[in-house]
């Protein structure tokens, strides 16, 4: 009996020793978290005052030369933001009214650089660059106040799925959305464009909680055994879902997956990224059988570009027996260089699903479309939308021009009129 007792003391000691250990670690990974959800946040304020100042000086000048080298930052700016804020811990109505102001932002330099309608530019962007400035202030106070109580895990960890009215974010979301209302109206097409797209809903069963894990678990098997925790998105969300975070060891991640259909929509993971890393092909290959895994296979790689971390691809959804790619319909993936893990997925556009028009298509001879100087050294069948934002079938043309720097473009034609949609240089 005073063996047992014994025993039972030295369980009981033992197991405090591990209760500690695993609190201690668990404590570590919400400090790890924390950070970098701060890191993003902050970084966000820096890349906007950044912005300002850049849409602002755009004003300074007359000179084409030197307007057109600050509308090109401004252009990039507003892409690289655009990609920091798809990955906040904000309500999605938040993201969704920023990432439209800044992709308006973007798109209205790259046109001012395209057309030299340079004097349109000036009288939106004198608006604009007060606005940025404001908006700048505002969203400084809100960070301020998302981390007022920067020990509760919980408050700021579920920030994604809090009901805008009790977020700090709110007066964020009400400046955004009338900044992008008085600042960028509307057009005809584009409102049918936006009606269409927030129309668009998934029509598969709905999935229960427990069934969301399971598809969850079966989507990443190496952290079957994880501490995971489930919320739900609000009833009136225009996509619900199932808002899921997990511990694993010394990982911490979240998912989203839908309620109709349990389809992933997102998904992030927070690690660090050692060194040696795996061959580019592996790498791919990867992400390439994920994508069969959890249901997407009728996509191809569209895009690829690296970090000093991470692989990230973007992959289209194939349509007809051209394969031609859908643009609209992609899936980002974020994949760790040293042991291809998967770290993020964005899969937003894909599930919208476009509706593929019936259209004509035209060859081209290229010779004859071209000038002599001109070689095509790539052409793939693709659908992306023009300028009146209709979604068409086009040409994509990657073609080198023969002059003593070898400049080379990416050149969108539509399939039917032969209308140049896009025409950018690559280097």
């Amino acid at each position: 009996m005073r063996n047992f007792a014994y025993l039972l003391g030295l369980f009981v000691v033992i197991l405090g020793f591990v209760s500690f250990d695993l609190f201690t670690q668990n404590k570590q990974l919400e400090r790890s978290v924390f950070a970098a959800q701060t890191r993003d946040l902050c970084g966000a304020i820096e890349k906007l005052s950044t912005l300002h100042s850049t849409v602002a000086q755009t004003l300074l000048f007359q000179d084409e030369k030197a307007l057109n080298n600050e509308l090109d930052s401004i252009w990039r700016m507003s892409s690289d933001l655009r990609k920091s804020v798809a990955n906040l811990p904000i309500q999605p109505e938040v993201q969704n009214e920023w990432m439209r102001y800044l992709g308006k932002i973007g798109d209205n330099a790259k046109q001012a650089a395209v057309t030299g309608d340079y004097e349109n530019w000036r009288k939106k962007m004198n608006t604009v660059a007060a606005n940025l400035h404001a908006f700048a202030e505002e969203w400084n106070t809100a960070t301020v106040a998302f981390y007022e109580n920067d020990g509760d895990m919980k408050k700021w960890s579920n920030n994604h799925t809090t009901d805008l009215s009790e977020s700090p974010f709110m007066n964020v979301s009400k400046q955004l959305k009338t900044y992008n209302e008085t600042d960028f109206p509307l057009t005809a097409s584009e409102s049918d464009y936006e009606k269409k797209r927030d129309l668009q809903h998934i029509k598969d069963e709905k999935i229960t909680k427990s069934e969301a894990i399971k598809k969850f678990k079966n989507f990443f098997p190496n952290i079957d055994d994880a501490l995971v925790t489930v919320t739900k998105s609000s009833d009136d969300a225009p996509y619900p879902f199932y808002h899921i975070q997990y511990i694993h060891g010394s990982k911490i991640g979240y998912a989203d997956i839908t309620e109709n259909g349990g389809h992933l929509l997102s998904f992030l993971l927070e690690r660090p990224v050692k060194k040696h890393p795996l061959s580019h092909e592996e790498i791919l290959n990867t992400a390439e059988r994920f994508m069969k895994k959890v249901g997407y296979s009728d996509v191809k790689i569209s895009e690829s570009r690296e970090n000093h971390e991470a692989w990230h691809f973007v992959f289209s959804r194939v349509h007809g027996e051209d394969e031609a790619l859908v643009y609209p319909d992609s899936i980002q993936v974020k994949v760790a260089k040293d042991n291809a893990e998967i770290l993020g997925v964005n899969a937003m556009e894909y599930i919208q699903e476009e509706k593929i028009p019936t259209q004509g298509e035209v060859p081209i001879d290229w010779e004859k479309f071209f000038s002599d100087q001109v070689s095509v050294e790539e052409t793939k069948k693709i659908y992306t939308a023009n300028k009146s934002l209709e979604l068409r079938k086009c040409y994509e043309v990657i073609a080198r021009l023969n002059n003593k720097s070898n400049d080379s473009f990416r050149i969108v034609i539509d399939a039917e009129t032969h209308e140049v949609i896009k025409n950018e240089k690559l280097n």
